[in-house]
């Protein structure tokens, strides 16, 4: 169950610093006061596909994953997403429902506003608006991208594709612990978890990474490098 908090430093925070720079003290002071901080546990759902949209939501603090499910039940990871990025906000103007599910991969914050107030500062401040949908262009890009860099890429390809990702995006080190499972990986590339897995291990052999436990070291990010690029 995730923990409430209604805390508030707005001022200093860099949600203020991407969008909400156009509002005057005022509305920051209306936003402090109905946002709510949502503290979740690893594992926890943020929301789930086909749930009724009544908040704005972004993520403070942790890491999570976006996906949905196939008719046949399976998962499908859509992207796994960094602090200071939306939550799951790409259809809030467009839908009354989620069409991905979140959940979270580490300890993480949320901050989640009434979506009627983000609609009447639409309407009260088009610089606001414009930062606002700015950077949901931004994020949907980015999805999109990810996409299509990954569909064009073999298997092996695809996998130093994500290390890559986590590696220079995700933890900016080359030594992290990897977030999600080898099956999640395979959601994410649209590969086996078989195949992910020999990958890996092949990449290991070869001294790309090590490997101890779920911490990974890239150990030799150029090879990592031609391989995702000739890929």
């Amino acid at each position: 169950m995730a923990k409430k908090d209604r805390s508030c430093e707005c001022e200093k925070c860099d949600f203020r610093e991407v969008v909400f720079a156009s509002l005057d003290e005022q509305n920051i002071q209306a936003l402090c006061e109905i946002k709510e901080e949502r503290h979740f546990r690893k594992g926890e759902i943020i929301n789930y596909e086909g749930e009724r949209i009544t908040d704005f939501k972004y993520l403070k603090t942790g890491l999570v994953k976006l996906f949905r499910r196939s008719s046949n039940g399976e998962e499908q990871v859509i992207t796994i997403t960094r602090p200071f990025e939306f939550v799951s906000n790409m259809s809030i103007f467009s839908e009354e429902r989620y069409k991905y599910s979140v959940s979270a991969l580490e300890e993480s914050v949320v901050c989640c506003v009434k979506l009627d107030f983000i609609k009447e500062l639409f309407i009260k401040n088009g610089q606001f608006a414009i930062n606002l949908m700015s950077k949901i262009s931004v994020i949907n890009d980015k999805i999109i991208n990810q996409t299509l860099d990954i569909r064009q890429k073999n298997l092996a390809g695809r996998v130093a594709y994500v290390l890559l990702y986590f590696t220079k995006e995700i933890y900016k080190s080359r030594v992290f612990d990897i977030p999600v499972s080898r099956k999640e990986i395979a959601d994410y590339i649209g590969m086996s978890t078989a195949n992910v897995i020999r990958t890996m291990s092949d990449f290991k052999k070869d001294n790309i990474i090590r490997v101890f436990g779920k911490t990974i070291e890239i150990a030799d990010i150029d090879k990592l490098e031609i391989i995702s690029k000739r890929g």
